[in-house]
């Protein structure tokens, strides 16, 4: 579709949505985040300005194909209603299908044991909101209807959804506490990571210290804060301050500290605004038991 003056000086992702071509601004989003949308073949990114004789096109997803179907995989519901479920996800169980990872998701889980799921993010994202790591456990919110769906997503951009999470960090930490701003892109030696890029997105992080324990090289258990929702960002972060997450062979020591199977962190704990009825809902959720059992030994050599 072509862009007529009188449009010209508005977002794109407003454009899409006025325009009749996108149901709703945040539809509009996520097509320009999965790289849907173009102009004489170059990817638009989401501050995009449309310009007067702009030819816009959006490549809509192909059919995928595999079917994703619903698997009876032992899911911890906090809580559910008719709007939205919120979600302990274990570690070791990724969020929604991928390459190498077909089956066995937190989605098919989903499709198993919740009837209704919004359809904003297609068949292999359904109801999926925001994400956390594979090898992360804790809390994360699922839509169930489009409307709540786009409400959601919106308090995420607008950082409007406040997720806190404890980690075991490397090292003693010697501040009580501190705020990591460093931009977050692709790791240019690496693209199967995350690095600190000064061409990469706002990231904030902010964390402070729980506890330490002087044993084994020293470990500290901290609380963070986001103020941004990059891709590993706590995990990138800690490793940049030479604190990295234990048991996070991606960015810390390769050999697991602790015969760790995955990283210690864990979000345990979500607010949100409700999308129907705009109360203010929070959930908190210990650790797991191998994490906890972890700190209780780590409080014992102390």
């Amino acid at each position: 579709m072509s862009v007529l003056p009188e449009d010209a000086g508005t977002r794109l992702d407003l454009w899409l949505f006025k325009k009749g071509i996108a149901p709703s601004r945040s539809h509009g989003q996520i097509w320009i985040r999965d790289e849907l949308v173009m102009r004489a073949e170059k990817i638009l990114k989401g501050n995009y300005k449309v310009k007067a004789g702009d030819i816009i096109v959006v490549k809509k997803p192909f059919p995928q194909p595999v079917e994703i179907g619903p698997e009876d995989i032992p899911l911890a519901i906090v809580y559910e209603d008719d709007d939205l479920v919120v979600i302990n996800k274990p570690a070791g169980l990724v969020v929604h299908p991928a390459e190498g990872n077909q089956t066995g998701t937190l989605v098919n889980a989903l499709l198993y044991h919740i009837k209704d799921l919004s359809g904003i993010n297609g068949e292999i994202r359904p109801g999926i909101v925001h994400r956390i790591d594979k090898d992360t456990s804790g809390l994360l919110v699922v839509a169930k209807n489009d409307v709540a769906h786009i409400d959601l997503a919106a308090q995420v951009k607008e950082h409007q959804v406040k997720r806190e999470y404890l980690a075991l960090v490397h090292g003693i930490v010697p501040s009580e506490t501190g705020r990591i701003d460093a931009p977050i892109g692709r790791d240019l030696r690496d693209r199967q990571k995350m690095a600190v890029n000064s061409k990469g997105k706002p990231a904030v992080t902010h964390f402070s210290v729980k506890e330490r324990f002087p044993v084994q090289g020293g470990f500290s258990l901290i609380h963070c804060t986001l103020e941004t929702g990059r891709t590993h960002q706590i995990r990138v972060h800690m490793a940049y301050i030479d604190h990295p997450v234990a048991g996070d062979p991606k960015y810390g020591p390769r050999k697991s500290a602790f015969n760790l199977t995955g990283q210690a962190l864990h979000a345990w704990r979500l607010e949100f605004q409700h999308p129907r009825h705009k109360k203010l809902m929070s959930f908190e959720q210990e650790p797991p038991e191998v994490f906890q059992k972890l700190l209780g030994k780590l409080r014992q050599k102390d």
